[in-house]
């Protein structure tokens, strides 16, 4: 049995969120879909809320620490991403965008990758369009057709999602699983320095 992994993405700000809500309903909607003919899925959840800081200072020094370190080895050798940000200001978070600020440019290149927004108002919908996926496209991902949107109106009293959100779920979920199916590992990117020949032993070859 193959065994995908899948890296969730979600930069949800509040506790609960919905952003969070969201990620997980695609996730288990995925895992049922390749259920059927995968076998097994291991997920990653990386939540970027408890990473701001740690971002931030990779920002300013250029260098991924800790926790942020392992979410981006995460990242970079899963199989799958899932993607989701709220959307403030007709966009996604600055969070959201900074984290793949500071992912290594070649770790996307190829990989299925699904995308999904919030937000208060339909009105932040087109977002995905023209906003996340110009930026996976930027990164080489390869990103399913549909995309997923969840305004607060989508999930209803109980927080379980309207019969509409729970259909592009399902449908952006199957995309996801069929890519995933037929997609190939490329190069571990997650240690660049994996290979490197030390410099001592360079200089005895030479001599």
């Amino acid at each position: 049995m193959t065994t995908r992994k899948i890296a969730v993405i979600t930069a949800g700000l509040s506790q609960p969120s919905s952003t969070r809500l969201l990620a997980d309903r695609l996730t288990q909607a995925t895992a049922k879909s390749l259920a059927e003919s995968e076998g097994n899925v291991e997920v990653t959840v990386i939540e970027l809320r408890d990473l701001a800081h740690e971002i931030t200072d990779n920002m300013l020094t250029g260098f991924p620490a800790g926790k942020l370190r392992d979410a981006i080895k995460a990242v970079t050798a899963a199989d799958g991403v899932i993607a989701v940000s709220p959307i403030f200001s007709a966009s996604y978070s600055g969070l959201f965008k900074s984290f793949f600020d500071v992912l290594d440019n070649k770790a996307l290149i190829g990989k299925p990758t699904l995308i999904a927004a919030t937000a208060g108002t339909a009105r932040h919908s087109l977002a995905l369009e023209h906003e996340l996926r110009p930026l996976f496209a930027y990164l080489r991902a390869v990103v399913v057709p549909t995309a997923v949107f969840a305004a607060s109106e989508d999930w209803g009293a109980g927080g379980e999602g309207s019969g509409d959100l729970s259909r592009r779920i399902a449908r952006a979920a199957g995309e996801f699983a069929t890519l995933l199916a037929g997609h190939i590992a490329g190069p571990d990117l997650s240690d660049e320095f994996s290979n490197l020949v030390p410099f001592e032993q360079q200089l005895a070859e030479l001599q």
